[in-house]
């Protein structure tokens, strides 16, 4: 049997190849950090969600190795027979008060957590109502579950039905969903969300959102992966970016971006919820627990973003300076304020491969980018996503702007 499926498998590989859409990994030889070494050669890393350059900070590494020598290097359990040690309920205490919530319970990722969050929650006749453009981690979480569900056109608050010009399918606005919702009497009804949304980098309206769930009694779940520890003034993510802190019901987030880049996620919510997750979610009850280096490090990302915003407000200077340059040397940029700066090649022809040329001729210039193409983007939205961080110095912004310039009028993109 393997050997049909062996064949079938390597012309499907090969169609890949030739339509420049097979994902190649380059090998980073070094640490995570603003510079890295690739094949040898030392270049600047823009491609990284290592918002706030806690990647290799010496005082994460050095947290790590002090809670390897203290709680070993895993638990060899899952929590509930006997993984969990005083280290993870410290934990999930601290991220609770950073988050501004009743309690939180940890996962070994976020696509964990929102694998965990709905099939528990959410019965046959409940309503789950979902962003277009959320993370593949809620589309499959929301599979898991026998909930009816509404997509709403991406961003749209509207009570409308129309035809999506992306797509050229009928498309509903959230608050059309929300009454099919109640005419289809949903006991229990959830409004879903990326905080952030990783492709484009723009913000959910989640004031709109919340707005519209006290309006038809909807719960609000956000997942905060793409904002945790810098979005909002203190850092505490999109609710406080909004202005909606304690009317999100349910956050999930990953302390594998901006809190440390390794891995762990968690839940965070309501002390009900996150006490029947404990008891139903099945990630949770049957994954091994979160390793405590992982549990260490986490703990120091958050004492050093309680302390001091210097590493939120060096992001937001550099995401600004990067943006407002690019922007002016004509680049195709999606408009926003976020660090992810989408650099878009969808109205050239050939885009897919175009990107592909020019992500690999700037890192002859010491520039490590990654392009964006079909099925990870839809097609002709071909981009190389750039992600700026606050470890990133003035000089580094200038070489990558520089080489960005160079690159474009070369392959007449500028």
């Amino acid at each position: 049997m393997y050997g049909k499926m062996k064949s079938n498998l390597a012309n499907q590989l090969q169609d890949l190849e030739n339509q420049k859409l097979y994902k190649h990994e380059r090998i980073i030889e070094s640490v995570q950090a603003a510079e890295i070494t690739v094949k040898g050669k030392k270049v600047l890393n823009f491609c990284a969600n290592n918002y706030l350059g806690l990647s290799s900070h010496p005082e994460l590494v050095k947290a790590a190795h002090e809670m390897i020598d203290h709680r070993g290097y895993g638990l060899s359990s899952v929590r509930f027979i006997c993984g969990t040690q005083d280290i993870h309920k410290q934990l999930e205490q601290k991220v609770s008060e950073f988050l501004g919530t009743d309690d939180t319970i940890l996962f070994s990722s976020c696509f964990d957590a929102n694998g965990a969050v709905f099939e528990p929650l959410f019965g046959a006749d409940d309503a789950i109502i979902t962003d277009a453009l959320n993370h593949a981690s809620i589309i499959d979480g929301v599979r898991l579950s026998k909930a009816k569900r509404w997509v709403y056109k991406h961003s749209d608050m509207r009570n409308v039905e129309e035809e999506d010009p992306t797509t050229g399918k009928l498309a509903k606005g959230l608050e059309r969903c929300l009454i099919e919702a109640d005419e289809a009497k949903c006991p229990y009804k959830v409004i879903v969300t990326d905080g952030v949304f990783s492709m484009d980098g723009d913000i959910a309206n989640l004031k709109g959102i919340c707005d519209l769930a006290e309006k038809y009694d909807a719960l609000v779940l956000v997942d905060d992966s793409h904002s945790t520890g810098f979005m909002g003034k203190k850092g505490r993510g999109t609710a406080e970016h909004c202005g909606v802190v304690g009317r999100v019901d349910i956050i999930t987030t990953t302390f594998g971006k901006a809190l440390g880049g390794a891995s762990g996620g968690c839940v965070s919510g309501h002390k009900e919820i996150i006490d029947w997750l404990r008891n139903r979610g099945r990630p949770y009850l049957f994954s091994n627990t979160v390793p405590p280096a992982v549990v260490g490090a986490t703990l120091k990302a958050l004492d050093i973003l309680t302390k001091s915003t210097e590493l939120r407000d060096r992001l937001e200077a550099n995401t600004k300076k990067f943006r407002k340059e690019m922007t002016a040397a004509g680049f195709d940029i999606i408009p926003g304020e976020h660090p992810i700066t989408p650099i878009m090649f969808g109205k050239y022809p050939n885009s897919s491969e175009l990107a592909v040329t020019f992500a690999n001729k700037i890192l002859d210039e010491g520039i490590y980018v990654t392009p964006f193409s079909f099925p990870v983007v839809p097609r002709g939205k071909d981009r190389i996503r750039v992600q700026i961080s606050a470890s990133h110095t003035d000089e580094h912004l200038d070489k990558a702007i520089a080489a960005f310039i160079k690159i474009g009028k070369e392959l007449k993109v500028v």
